[in-house]
């Protein structure tokens, strides 16, 4: 199809034009959706359950203190706190304000937002605070003490870029630097390594690395094995999933570490790399399969490799979704079915030794958070049903896991259940999914229901507790449908990489297989059937409002991909390639254009599509808000229902404060209310 004339100035080439387009549609979507009378209900419903003060506080332990970044109405920005564990444990928690954004915003007069914290491990009243202006993924980095609660004078401070700066020690830091577009790689990323000590001058700095502009990008960092051991290294994206590593030696010279292209460095302990594989692996006459998790002997001056032990050789079921490192041993996180087991090892004889543990083995379970140098680790579990679980375990120890806190209820759980059942895709291959319902649910086709996707760059869906979604979706009759489909992480590096490049379809083939499956079973029909996704969930669920928009009659994609023929030029899109393909080379165009779902809209006189509600972010500097303007422009003009929403503060992950989140939770919810349930 012919790019239609709105492309010019959707394509940012008339900025006055394309901002009043904007303010118009936003004000429409807000017509439609926002004078709803359940818009305000529900609005206010999730702000207060938010900000409840029975939410469990998630912390990083440093020292003797635990440390949180609390958001509320009246701190929306929020503030930097701390308190001990002794108090985290009473029934009032006294916490300690260190650092308060909301101040420090009024005070520069700036739209600050948190992007991140780090600790010095070895000096943690010392760390690195990264702000961001509205949400984008830039920042500026500037060291602060926690004792005086005062930025500190002639430190460590850096410009606005999408830098990368971490501690090497007390002295000095290692620093990616993106502040001027010399440093840039072509996807727009640092290709530059280098070493700072305190007191000197950016000028006075030492080049470690200056890398050609055609990797994707590099970051450095420091593990230390110990009190008195350590390994710096340096990771080299050569694209999104192939990687270098090297070592930093004494004379701060790279020394290349002989690991496959596709691995994944989790941690350095008692002399070994813990690696997980992207890859099947050949080496010194043995064979590593891809998703195994290895320890590998490294020597952290001259990257020579020695033994190496598989610490699991996943199952075709099964998947390594993260590793922490205890003072003496490793706690894993593996997917088994798409539901969360922990295996756990310990260092005896100069091996790794797998031992019993008490954690559960269903549900979703997420590390919080593991303080160095001790065997302790807080853990989070949930599932659809159970409302988040804060608990803390001792690797060594033989009792049980310790509850700290429990996240109120948000609705009557035992009114519903979750089930898994499989959907058998075009090619023949079987996809689960997880539906959550009422434990009565009559199959009648009539259940308004939520289908949500992502199935890109290995991420995994996994049942976590629906605190929004119980009260305003599934109490009201709904059916929240979430799909496993290849692109994921769920299954190991195989299922992801099935639907890599040109091959992409059939990750869109297993979403619609699973909205088949749904409406096979009797759970729901076209006209009671909803999908949501966001960011590459945006491109799944465009692709599918244009290649079956007869299954569904809602449609929420959010900060989203659409132009497929143009996504390298926009922000950091040529860092997606090895996701997506070049559409420079033909064999890839030819596949992107044929589901690219700019490119596939067709008039409403040929064509009926769902109704969509499409949302982008204005400080959005990952996912271009081009993409979700131009599709928006365009169904309009070839007349179809849209509605559109742009915020001008969050950027792609919607990092807002407590009211905001509120807000955007509740516009989407009443859209799916009227299309799904009136």
């Amino acid at each position: 199809m012919q790019d239609t004339p709105l492309d010019s100035f959707l394509f940012l080439e008339n900025y006055q034009q394309a901002t009043k387009w904007i303010a118009k549609h936003n004000q429409h979507c807000r017509i439609a959706l926002e004078r709803d009378p359940r818009f305000d209900r529900m609005r206010i419903a999730i702000a207060n359950y938010a900000q409840n003060n029975q939410q469990i506080p998630y912390f990083a332990q440093y020292g003797e203190w635990l440390y949180h970044f609390f958001q509320s109405e009246s701190q929306p920005r929020g503030v930097y706190r701390r308190t001990t564990y002794e108090s985290y444990c009473s029934a009032e928690t006294e916490w300690f304000v260190v650092f308060d954004l909301d101040a420090l915003a009024l005070q520069e007069e700036v739209d600050w937002y948190l992007a991140g914290i780090s600790h010095c491990i070895l000096a943690p009243e010392r760390c690195l605070i990264s702000l961001n202006i509205s949400g984008s993924d830039a920042s500026v980095c500037r060291e602060f003490d926690v004792e005086t609660q005062r930025f500190v004078n002639d430190s460590f401070q850096f410009p606005l870029g999408k830098n990368q700066i971490h501690w090497r020690d007390y002295d000095s830091v290692f620093v990616c630097p993106a502040w001027d577009e010399s440093q840039l790689s072509q996807a727009g990323y640092s290709c530059e390594v280098w070493l700072l000590q305190r007191g000197q001058t950016w000028e006075e700095a030492f080049s470690i690395a200056v890398l050609p502009e055609t990797i994707l990008k590099t970051l450095a960092w420091r593990f230390l094995d110990g009190p008195s051991a350590h390994l710096d290294i340096v990771e080299v994206a050569l694209s999104f999933y192939k990687k270098v590593y090297y070592c930093v030696d004494a004379q701060l010279a790279l020394q290349q570490i002989k690991l496959p292209l596709r691995c994944d460095v989790y941690a350095f302990t008692h002399g070994d790399l813990i690696i997980k594989l992207g890859m099947d692996w050949r080496y010194q006459e043995s064979q590593y399969q891809a998703g195994s998790l290895l320890a590998i002997e490294c020597n952290p001056q001259t990257a020579q490799l020695g033994r190496i032990q598989t610490l699991i050789a996943p199952t075709p079921t099964q998947t390594i979704q993260g590793v922490d490192a205890t003072k003496s041993g490793l706690v894993v996180h593996v997917l088994d079915n798409v539901k969360s087991q922990i295996q756990t090892f310990v260092w005896q004889a100069k091996q790794w030794n797998q031992i019993a543990n008490a954690m559960p083995t269903t549900g979703a379970i997420e590390f919080v958070d593991q303080p160095w140098a001790t065997e302790t680790l807080y853990y989070n579990y949930s599932d659809f049903l159970q409302p988040a679980a804060l608990y803390r375990y001792d690797l060594l120890s033989a009792a049980p896991p310790e509850l700290l806190r429990q996240q109120i209820a948000a609705f009557a759980g035992g009114d519903y259940e979750y089930q898994q059942y499989f959907a058998t895709s075009k090619d023949g291959t079987a996809v689960p999914y997880f539906v959550v319902c009422a434990k009565e649910l009559e199959l009648n086709a009539q259940a308004p229901t939520l289908l949500y996707g992502y199935g890109g760059f290995q991420v995994s869906m996994l049942p976590y507790y629906v605190d929004n979604l119980g009260p305003h979706w599934l109490a009201k009759g709904g059916v929240f449908v979430v799909a496993n489909i290849r692109g994921g992480g769920e299954f190991g590096p195989k299922w992801h990489q099935a639907v890599q490049g040109i091959h992409r379809q059939r990750s869109f083939d297993d979403f619609i297989a699973v909205a088949e499956d749904l409406i096979a079973r009797g759970v729901t029909s076209p006209l009671r059937l909803g999908i949501q996704g966001g960011s590459h969930g945006g491109l799944l669920v465009g692709a599918c409002l244009t290649q079956r928009p007869d299954l569904f009659n809602a449609v929420v994609c959010e900060v989203p991909l659409l132009d497929m023929l143009r996504y390298t030029l926009l922000h950091a899109g040529a860092s997606w390639m090895d996701e997506y393909g070049d559409p420079n080379q033909n064999e890839a165009r030819a596949a992107l254009a044929a589901y690219s779902p700019y490119h596939q809209i067709k008039p409403a006189t040929e064509q009926r599509y769902p109704k969509i509600l499409l949302t982008s972010n204005r400080q959005d500097d990952r996912v271009h808000p081009a993409h979700a303007r131009k599709m928006a422009a365009k169904l309009a003009e070839l007349g179809h229902e849209v509605l559109f929403y742009e915020n001008d503060k969050g950027g792609h992950r919607g990092n807002v404060g407590v009211s905001e989140m509120a807000t955007d939770l509740a516009r989407v919810l009443t859209f799916l209310h009227q299309q799904l349930m009136d």
